[in-house]
């Protein structure tokens, strides 16, 4: 079984890290003896570090009693650095994409990886990528975009050109929304998290950005978010405001089988109303591991996880 949605953090990044606490304002506590330290960065992006997102024995060891054969590696979102100063996270991306890159190569067998790059430096962004890519890396995992600008900001033109040129795997993974109204009882983990994914991926369609840039695989996290279980109301709108889908060369549910997507839903009746909406072909295991919301071992998928690019 193969699992496209994983985490880690190499080493080397978590030492860089630390060696750069104060102006990343990351820090670390004990919350609960029974559980690891959290880490929190720039005071939001706070989560357990458990052993298991740093430390590759035990990685892979939980890999191989999963039952998990092929695993695509991730940065986490916390490490994403957006909000920093875009030298700050260049520097962290290209420490991130050889650590992972070096790590992926002494395990061919098991491992499959995917880089970050600075969507706060769209053009740095394009070079970063292709630097991940001649590294051995199969594209980039990255935000639903940069503080207000969706991922079809123009801006971000030269990123997309650059994934397209290589034909690279873009992991659109959410991070926490900040919606003053979820700030309680984990709703920004909740149901924020799916919020984002499912802005991303409707943007996408509507911009018709995924008919300009045709050779990027775009990957959505959790099942995608939202979006494929409002394909309804979007078919409406097609069909009755033109000038909103005027980028559209077909209607709605074409694009929603463009995307792929992981099977971290965590129910098995909305995985099946997601595999009869966009084929099973499309619906590839992820788990989200080592997160506490994570699917382990990962559900199994019924189309070929080989005809995936990540691959």
């Amino acid at each position: 079984m193969f699992d496209v949605h994983t985490h880690f953090v190499p080493p080397e990044v978590l030492d860089w890290v630390k060696s750069n606490r104060a102006h990343l304002r990351a820090n670390w506590d004990q919350r609960d003896p029974a559980k690891a330290e959290f880490l929190t960065v720039n005071g939001k992006w706070s989560f357990e570090l458990k052993p298991e997102f740093y430390t590759p024995e035990l990685y892979l060891d939980a890999q191989a009693q999963a039952g998990v054969t092929v695993s695509l590696v991730s940065p986490i979102p916390q490490l994403f650095l957006y909000e920093f100063d875009p030298g700050v996270t260049a520097e962290m991306c290209a420490l991130y994409n050889r650590a992972l890159a070096n790590w992926v190569q002494q395990h061919p067998n098991r491992l499959r990886g995917l880089g970050t790059v600075p969507l706060n430096d769209p053009e740095q962004s394009a070079s970063v990528l292709l630097e991940a890519m001649r590294l051995g890396l199969k594209g980039a995992i990255i935000g639903p975009g940069f503080g207000e600008s969706l991922l079809s900001h123009e801006k971000f033109r030269p990123f997309w050109e650059a994934a397209d040129v290589q034909h690279a795997v873009l992991f659109i993974h959410p991070l926490l929304n900040e919606d003053p109204r979820l700030r309680s009882k984990m709703m920004p983990n909740l149901i924020g998290v799916p919020w984002e994914t499912t802005i991303a991926a409707t943007d996408l369609v509507l911009s018709g950005w995924l008919d300009k840039f045709p050779n990027v695989h775009v990957l959505l996290a959790h099942g995608g978010g939202f979006l494929p279980y409002q394909l309804g109301r979007l078919q409406q709108g097609y069909n009755v405001w033109t000038n909103v889908f005027a980028n559209l060369q077909a209607e709605p549910r074409h694009y929603l089988r463009r995307f792929w997507y992981d099977n971290v839903l965590l129910s098995e009746e909305a995985l099946l109303f997601l595999q009869s909406l966009v084929g099973p072909d499309r619906v590839l295991p992820g788990s989200d591991f080592p997160f506490d919301l994570k699917a382990w071992p990962p559900a199994r998928a019924h189309g070929l996880e080989q005809s995936f690019p990540g691959f």
